[in-house]
């Protein structure tokens, strides 16, 4: 199958030859950003002129603290350049699937597979994970060129059981899709969006519809709920025979089940069209043999799938990002296939959404991601494989010739490519697949394939191409961006690093990106010290900037002042609300005074021979009470972890640093003028912090549900905090 343009086609007359399938628009107002940023760059190096000018004139108390003062605004002010590598060059994607359907035939297209993943059916419901897989069955494309693929590493007899479920439902879901045109494909998206149907006959349909949903759904959720099938179940279907000697989900064989196989012309819906391919794949697992995690699961995906469908494109989503727009692939493939630049371009990366955002963003997930996010994402399935880059892949075309063979005897010769020791002194994670030994393994992938010249597109439609479940707790917020930044921080430090080794191998704006990334996890120690030392410091009355009315307090005062006035404006333009900027900077504190800290920590231990970095899943199941909770944003801090001592201790050291504070201007009376301007900046400062902190004071003394911080924790958070504060002072 050729990816490029047909030869028959490049005879067209003129009006279709050149124009293209997608155009790249540069953002507007980018030279009043431009200089917007070059203002915010001479405020930051003025305060850096001020702490050098400075630096001498401090006490013994005082100099070494204000040298840190000085490193921390260094370091700020360096990951402030970093970002303006994002930002300095916005450009928005546009494609044409208008021009796309004009110029290729549905045989023209090329076969696309689809691998959804998932690890643990306790906290990854297998009712979320078929609705996922049914969303992307229902994708508007060719049958004959779709095929699915469930990787199960949790190996669970009831996830097979409920894919087995949805493949009977699919028979009747795929023709109400087409047939209605049906947005989202998600059944339990659309089911619970509660669309108005007027038309009594669509209306007819659409309970007949949803009552199969509903008897489907009521099926998972027993043998979920008694962990076990139905004997009469088990027997209809051979499938169930490869638990018979099943160990645990760590020692196991392979088990590949086609439950739907799309050649087949038996293979039809109710409508009579031919189905998509569907295939469970719970590979081959034993204790001394490592798996690698979900890297190792999609690389005996795209082992596997290359002898079943071999598509051409891999798109791979995670099992709780369900399919937004049924025509996502079309718009993927406007860039794959554009004459003029498809031939270098490796993936597009879509842009994530959450459903279970609350309207203020408690925990801010709702926007932003890496280059290659793990999920959402089109890769051509020959770049993974390890084709080095070369401008003759434009013109290179190739045909697909399927050789008919049976379902047995493709399961059969499948299931040795997904065998644990397969890999074994293979190319595989290093140079084809997926890369091994990194918590972020999409990134490093996307980070090599740009290394050999393939470029990259990030997409970000006006419909949101898939949506995704969002963390509904702090701890999961928390935890979850530790391995993001321990993940970036490892793959900074590797011998692949962007601040080194992709030095004339990707752009330098691309290159900076990554950097940026990248040092999330030391950014802890700077803003743990410039959220702790100042208000420390008014326990003593050193002040650690300049006074009101010094002409230095000018430049602190516009930087601050600029920069997040600047981010509420782009929060505010981007849909959200002031309450969830101010989330959001809450949030942007948590993570780097607590997740960034315990991944730098883990990160140097790691590098140490200490410990083994791990990977975490994030639990897609909550608590009644913790969900009531979320949906009326209370955050949630009723776990025992050591995140939540931090964060605790952290808050109430300013709220003792400003009590004291209060409590000396009053004394004082006559000198709380003179105080004030001196020490204005870092009484603003404490009390911000306090402001961000105030749930957290909530959990601490004031929440009487399971919400509530752990007794335990709290006493220790009093402890330590009152330890710092007492030596502070005495010091």
């Amino acid at each position: 199958m050729n990816l490029s343009y047909p030869l028959k086609q490049r005879q067209m007359g003129k009006e279709g030859k050149h124009l293209p399938l997608f155009e790249t628009k540069r953002a507007k107002g980018r030279i009043i950003y431009r200089l917007f940023s070059v203002s915010i760059f001479v405020g930051i190096c003025v305060i850096l002129a001020y702490r050098v000018n400075q630096i001498s004139k401090p006490d013994e108390d005082g100099k070494w603290v204000w040298i840190g003062m000085l490193v921390a605004e260094l370091w700020f002010g360096f990951c402030w350049l970093l970002t303006q590598a994002l930002r300095w060059n916005l450009v928005y994607r546009y494609t044409f699937k208008d021009r796309l359907s004009k110029r290729y035939e549905d045989y023209d297209l090329p076969r696309v597979d689809i691998f959804v993943c998932t690890a643990d059916p306790t906290i990854e419901p297998p009712k979320m994970v078929i609705n996922t897989v049914l969303s992307v069955v229902a994708y508007d494309y060719p049958p004959g060129k779709l095929s699915v693929y469930l990787s199960d590493d949790g190996g669970s007899e009831i996830t097979f059981y409920a894919l087995l479920e949805a493949s009977k439902f699919a028979k009747y879901w795929l023709p109400y899709c087409n047939k209605f045109g049906v947005e989202p494909t998600s059944p339990a998206a659309y089911f619970s969006s509660l669309p108005l149907i007027r038309d009594a006959k669509k209306a007819s349909e659409f309970v007949t519809i949803k009552k199969l949903y509903e008897d489907m759904e009521n099926c998972i959720e027993i043998a979920t709920k008694l962990g076990q099938i139905p004997e009469d179940e088990r027997s209809k279907h051979k499938g169930f025979s490869h638990w018979d000697s099943y160990s645990s989900r760590l020692d196991h064989d392979t088990i590949l089940q086609i439950l739907i196989d799309g050649i087949d012309p038996n293979s039809t819906d109710a409508a009579g069209c031919i189905l998509r391919t569907l295939v469970y794949l719970a590979r081959e697992k034993r204790p001394q043999h490592p798996h690698n995690f979900k890297a190792g699961a999609m690389n005996a995906l795209i082992r596997v799938s290359s002898t079943i469908s071999n598509g051409k494109i891999i798109l791979n989503v995670d099992c709780d990002m369900y399919s937004n727009n049924s025509k996502s692939i079309r718009d993927a493939l406007c860039f794959f296939m554009d004459e003029e630049k498809g031939h270098e371009i490796a993936y597009i990366q879509f842009a994530q959404a959450f459903e279970d955002i609350t309207k203020n963003e408690l925990y801010s997930d709702g926007y932003g991601g890496p280059i290659y996010g793990g999920t959402g994402c089109f890769n051509r399935r020959d770049i993974l494989c390890g084709r080095k880059f070369n401008n003759k892949y434009k013109i290179e075309e190739k045909k697909e010739n399927v050789v008919r063979r049976s379902v047995c005897e493709l399961e059969e010769e499948s299931k040795v490519l997904a065998s644990c020791t397969y890999e074994k002194n293979t190319a595989w994670g290093k140079e084809k697949g997926l890369k091994y030994n990194c918590l972020v393994k999409d990134a490093a992938t996307g980070l090599s394939i740009q290394f050999q010249g393939w470029k990259s597109v990030y997409f970000n439609p006006s419909r949101p191409a898939f949506i995704g479940l969002a963390p509904t707790t702090l701890l999961q917020t928390l935890v979850q961006q530790k391995g993001w930044c321990e993940g970036h921080f490892q793959l900074f430090l590797s011998k692949y690093s962007p601040a080194w080794f992709a030095h004339n191998k990707i752009s330098l704006g691309l290159q900076l990106g990554y950097c940026c990334y990248g040092l999330w996890a030391p950014s802890c120690l700077p803003t743990l010290y410039y959220s702790i030392v100042p208000s420390l410091y008014l326990l003593k009355g050193i002040p650690l900037f300049p006074k009101i009315l010094s002409p230095w307090f000018m430049p602190f005062a516009y930087v601050v002042i600029a920069k997040y006035t600047y981010s509420l404006a782009e929060f505010l333009h981007s849909g959200g609300t002031i309450l969830g900027w101010w989330n959001d900077q809450r949030i942007w504190l948590y993570k780097r005074v607590c997740s960034y800290l315990f991944g730098f920590i883990d990160n140097i231990q790691n590098l140490l021979g200490f410990s083994e970095s791990g990977f975490v899943i994030t639990s897609k199941v909550a608590d009644e009470h913790v969900l009531e909770r979320y949906e009326n944003e209370i955050m949630e801090f009723g776990s025992q972890s050591p995140m939540f001592t931090l964060l605790a201790t952290h808050a109430l050291l300013n709220l003792y640093s400003f009590f004291r504070v209060v409590k000396e201007v009053v004394v004082v009376g006559e000198g709380a003028a003179r105080f004030c301007d001196k020490m204005f900046f870092q009484i603003v400062l404490c009390l911000v912090l306090i402001l961000l902190n105030l749930p957290l004071y909530g959990g601490l003394f004031l929440m009487k549900d399971k919400g509530k911080m752990p007794a335990s924790l709290i006493v220790k958070a009093v402890g330590f905090a009152s330890l710092v504060c007492t030596c502070v002072a005495l010091y």
